[in-house]
């Protein structure tokens, strides 16, 4: 017995015995070290363990334990489980193996236990059960395969992503949810793999069971067995669809922010050349100029209010006529409700201020007896249009103009770009103009989208224009923004050009195009919120050089169209006559953005 001690006392694992009564007569120092400490041989019965708990953590008592089962019933105990709390405190689970020990007439005379620690098991049990949870409970697709593709393990995110089932894919290659086209990219990913590389943040596209393709954020991660050999990988693929398409509409904000700042400076550079061309003195100038600038800053207030939907037209007229923001009982206005998208209503803001302007100066508001009546109306006969009659009275010796002013041409062009038109009449005590305003449908927004990204274009340092090629050449001006129209076809008639247009829309821009003889076009990129990809086809289905006049910057161009000249408002004269003489020369339109070469400055002082 005392050479079996021996051999037991040199046990890595917990072995004790006890005598018939469960009295503990030898332990080993692997049982004292999961104990926590050193029993009393002949005394402590059963079990060395100072506390004992079942597995759900009910307390044990020592008669109840397996080693007293096993010697009050005769029979070793198998498949039991016990947790042991040692006098510090800590807790050891453990596996007991109980054997009663007999003499030869089979009477139980003692009893040997080897109690097994599983602490290192339970941990990394817990630990994989919380992993799986983890695993199944992500949003995430947590997918594993093998390096030649086979699907090995498939949660629930995955399941919620891409729609397949677990049974749908586990044994399935990973090319199912591939489109054909990334299939290289899927072996790339493969080869970087066997190296030993880590994946991270690699963004893609995958197919879903219902065929739609989605954006995905993957991060892959070699397997290796427990000899270190790389076996298969696991990834973490996360939809990034909304994200990419937020990333998308802020783009889309930006180039919206960025044409519209652009276009704003454009008219204002257009309002500046157009009231100083008109101007009889540098004082008119700055009157006319601020007046005009004020107006637009007025309607671009009233459409920050609305977040740039849109404004009322009883505001735009309160805003536009009473300048100060005070009553006067000589106006009076009337009308529906009526809201007028962001691109009506500066425009209408602009005619407005023109007929107040001369009103106060020389009509119904310029006299104490004078009065203004301001009514109006919506149409829906085959579209939607307003009708608005502005009406003066109580203005003696009126007298009738005998050339037409700025401001005359101003509202008509406006008019004309939009379809619409206005008629003056004068009367004995005032003028009555009544005006047509085509609008837009009430759903109507920009879709010119996003394009894809595009090589920045060439820039190129050309000399200032010399006019020489200009004169009596056929131009056709597409622009929707009447003060920018105005502009340019002042300058391009003051080079002896022939101004087709402008047209402001799609429709009047192809009925040019298949009627007249045009020898070049400058071409808004986007006239009312409709892209213009028909007009770009048409012209070049003609043979008609081009260049795109925008705000947008290239890469809201139509598709196929993103290689012409590109005229970025706002431009200036020299900026303008050079990309015209391009063309004219050419007679096509290169990918570049013209740039004119500074002038020399004069040796002479100012």
């Amino acid at each position: 017995m005392i050479g079996s001690n021996v051999v037991l006392e040199a046990l890595p694992v917990a072995v004790y015995m006890t005598d018939a009564e469960g009295r503990i007569t030898f332990y080993n120092d692997a049982a004292a070290e999961l104990w926590g400490h050193r029993p009393e041989l002949g005394s402590s019965r059963w079990c060395g363990s100072w506390r004992l708990f079942w597995p759900d953590g009910r307390p044990m008592a020592h008669d109840e334990c397996p080693m007293a089962v096993a010697i009050t019933e005769g029979r070793p105990i198998r498949g039991a489980e016990a947790t042991a709390e040692r006098p510090d405190g800590s807790f050891v689970p453990f596996i007991p193996y109980p054997t009663p020990l007999k003499d030869e007439s089979g009477r139980v005379i003692g009893a040997i236990n080897l109690l097994v620690d599983i602490a290192e098991r339970k941990k990394r049990h817990i630990d994989s059960a919380q992993l799986a949870a983890i695993v199944e409970g992500s949003d995430d697709a947590i997918i594993s395969k093998t390096l030649d593709g086979r699907i090995t393990s498939w949660n629930g995110g995955a399941s919620r992503i891409f729609g397949y089932q677990p049974e749908e894919m586990i044994g399935q290659s990973i090319l199912r949810i591939i489109p054909a086209e990334l299939e290289d990219e899927e072996r790339e990913l493969i080869a970087r793999l066997r190296r030993g590389e880590r994946i991270e943040h690699f963004d893609t596209v995958r197919v879903t069971k219902d065929g739609r393709r989605i954006n995905i954020s993957l991060t892959v991660s070699p397997l290796r067995d427990g000899a270190g050999n790389i076996v298969g990988a696991s990834k973490v693929a996360r939809d990034v669809t909304d994200r990419k398409q937020a990333e998308q509409l802020q783009t889309l904000l930006f180039e919206e922010l960025n044409h519209r700042v652009k276009n704003t400076l454009a008219t204002i550079q257009a309002i500046a050349s157009q009231s100083l061309r008109r101007a009889a003195s540098p004082r008119d100038f700055v009157s006319s100029f601020n007046g005009r600038v004020q107006a637009l800053a007025r309607a671009h207030d009233l459409l920050v209010q609305g977040k740039m939907k849109g404004a009322p037209i009883s505001e735009i007229l309160r805003e536009q006529v009473l300048l100060d923001g005070s009553t006067d009982l000589r106006i009076s206005s009337s009308g529906p409700f009526l809201m007028l998208d962001a691109r009506a209503a500066v425009q209408l803001a602009l005619v407005v201020h023109e007929l107040a302007t001369n009103a106060r100066k020389y009509g119904g508001l310029s006299v104490p007896d004078g009065r203004l009546s301001i009514s109006w109306n919506l149409q829906t006969n085959g579209g939607r249009e307003l009708f608005l009659e502005w009406k003066e009275s109580g203005v003696p010796n009126l007298s009738v103009p005998t050339t037409q002013g700025f401001g005359s041409t101003l509202i008509e062009r406006t008019l004309e770009a939009n379809g619409g038109d206005a008629a003056i009449r004068y009367d004995a005590e005032g003028i009555t103009c009544e005006i047509r305003f085509p609008l837009a449908d009430i759903d109507h927004q920009f879709a010119g989208g996003v394009a894809t990204s595009h090589a920045p274009p060439q820039i190129v340092v050309a000399p200032p224009p010399t006019g020489a090629q200009l004169s009596g050449k056929r131009i056709l001006l597409v622009e929707d923004e009447p003060l920018v129209a105005m502009e340019i076809s002042s300058q391009l008639a003051a080079e002896g050009c022939e101004v087709i247009g402008p047209a402001g829309s799609i429709k009047s821009a192809k009925r040019l195009i298949h009627e007249m003889e045009i020898d070049a076009a400058l071409v808004d990129a986007n006239l009312a919120g409709d892209p213009v990809d028909e007009i770009a086809a048409a012209l070049r289905q003609k043979g008609i050089p081009f260049a795109f006049a925008t705000g947008y910057g290239r890469r809201a161009l139509p598709p196929g169209f993103r290689d012409n000249e590109v005229l970025v408002k706002p431009y200036n004269r020299e900026q303008l006559l050079v990309v015209v003489e391009r063309l004219l020369k050419d007679g096509r339109a290169e990918s570049a953005e013209v740039v004119p070469l500074p002038r020399r400055r004069s040796a002479k002082p100012d």
